[in-house]
């Protein structure tokens, strides 16, 4: 009678070697798939914080363009310019900062507003001058002219 001298296989051995193995496959598939998706928001992050400093640049600019925190006339104009008497020319104006707007010799209501324009029918040449007045009082004018023919 021969004696095996290797001793018996231990139950379920082979088992515990598949489940040990299959939960580090498990482990590194979740790492590899939690480094995808913070790659990812990291990159969305990026591009949403350059798109919002692109934003806030344009509405500096844009604010700038409208006077910032300055009084002034931005625009006053007539268009056109020259007229036949009967016809219709439009005065068109922008103010920033301003509390009160008037138009003088006054044809329509006007109010402050970065830009706006109303019509005027005159019968002769007239010189339109539109005075912008701040909150502490300060006023700013400017003229335009319409010459009827």
């Amino acid at each position: 009678m021969a004696i095996d001298s290797e001793p018996d296989p231990t139950p379920g051995s082979g088992m515990r070697f598949y489940w040990a193995g299959s939960a580090v496959v498990l482990c590194l598939a979740l790492a590899y798939l939690g480094w995808v998706f913070y790659s990812r928001w990291q990159s969305n992050r990026q591009i949403e914080e350059r798109i919002a400093t692109q934003q806030r640049q344009q509405a500096e600019q844009t604010y700038e363009g409208m006077g910032g925190n300055r009084f002034e006339i931005l625009t006053f104009y007539a268009s056109p310019g020259v007229v036949r008497r009967g016809e219709e020319a439009t005065l068109c104006y922008g103010v920033s900062n301003a509390k009160k707007v008037t138009l003088e010799p006054q044809s329509n209501p006007v109010w402050p507003s970065e830009e706006r324009c109303v019509s005027v029918t005159p019968s002769k040449t007239t010189t339109y001058t539109l005075t912008a007045t701040d909150a502490t009082g300060h006023t700013k004018s400017a003229i335009a002219v319409v010459e009827v023919h």
